[in-house]
């Protein structure tokens, strides 16, 4: 099997790179196709290297930014990604029982079970946790520099900061019927369903079943999203915001004003109107086997 390595140099876990080529070369892979990069966005052209170069698993060292940018060229693929979580934000590792040990994930990545995710894809780019407009876009943009030193407490001080986010127009179609026509404060698209500092937003989540799960906080949820953050705060973030929650395969959302909106944890510009589609099962991912998480 052809084995490569596409990694944020920027980022860190256990002993670092130097631990990651040990611990390869102890599991009798010498010599894989070896790709650093200093930003996530560097990464697509380098994955599309190591496809080329006949890579059949492709190691993603980083967070959920890198996985996201090794998800847009890999799904649609037969290759299979594995993700070692060296990022701030790990919440696709997460989802996935993927641990932060370096020893452990490789073991997963070398041995564990393929399966087939389905992706998301919004205004032309690919994600794999999720997308959103509003309110939780504005706390990620705003934690994004307090992760590192402040871990899940960085989502609730920004969410508190954020709480008084202007409510938004929005009429969405599901699936091409009309789903929801009021004021709202946050639309968020998710395929997996812990998010944002472990917060269960989508408890019937399934990365395979072929739809994206779809929740709206209405203007009245800031109440709710305020008890969220206090249960992260003390570690408990049990429930979910959502006043309106269903699954799609499609969805367009036309605003009456630009908000702010994220893929993955990543904050993007403002949008005033946006579609979101599934594509199933369309990226092979490396996941702990039965008694894998543990070992």
């Amino acid at each position: 099997m052809r084995v490569a390595v596409v990694a944020h140099a920027g980022k860190e876990l256990g002993g670092g790179l130097p631990e990651l080529r040990r611990v390869l070369e102890s599991e009798g892979i010498e010599t894989p196709l070896w790709y650093e990069v200093p930003k996530a966005k560097k990464a697509p052209a380098q994955v599309e290297r190591a496809l080329e170069e006949g890579a059949e698993l492709v190691l993603a060292w980083g967070g959920d930014g890198m996985v996201r940018r090794c998800v847009g060229v890999m799904a649609g693929g037969d290759s299979a990604l594995a993700v070692l979580p060296a990022g701030t934000s790990n919440l696709f590792a997460a989802n996935l029982k993927i641990p932060k040990d370096i020893k452990r994930a490789v073991a997963i990545a070398l041995r564990g079970e393929t399966r087939r995710l389905d992706v998301g894809r919004f205004k032309g780019e690919r994600f794999a946790v999720m997308a959103g407009a509003g309110f939780d876009a504005g706390m990620i943009r705003d934690a994004d520099n307090l992760k590192e030193r402040l871990g899940r407490a960085a989502y609730v001080w920004s969410g508190a900061r954020n709480l008084g986010t202007e409510q938004f127009g929005a009429r969405i179609e599901v699936d091409g019927a009309e789903w929801y026509d009021g004021q709202a404060t946050c639309i968020l698209v998710g395929n997996l369903g812990s998010l944002f500092g472990g917060v269960e937003v989508f408890p019937d989540a399934r990365p395979d079943d072929g739809q994206l799960e779809l929740g709206v906080v209405e203007g009245g949820g800031l109440v709710k999203w305020m008890r969220i953050l206090a249960r992260t705060a003390v570690g408990d973030p049990s429930g979910s915001p959502f006043v309106r929650v269903t699954k799609a395969n499609a969805i367009k959302a036309t605003l009456d004003r630009k908000v702010l909106y994220e893929l993955d944890g990543g904050d993007r510009s403002e949008i005033k109107s946006f579609k979101v589609r599934v594509e199933p099962r369309a990226l092979c991912v490396r996941v702990p086997r039965r008694g894998q998480e543990e070992s």
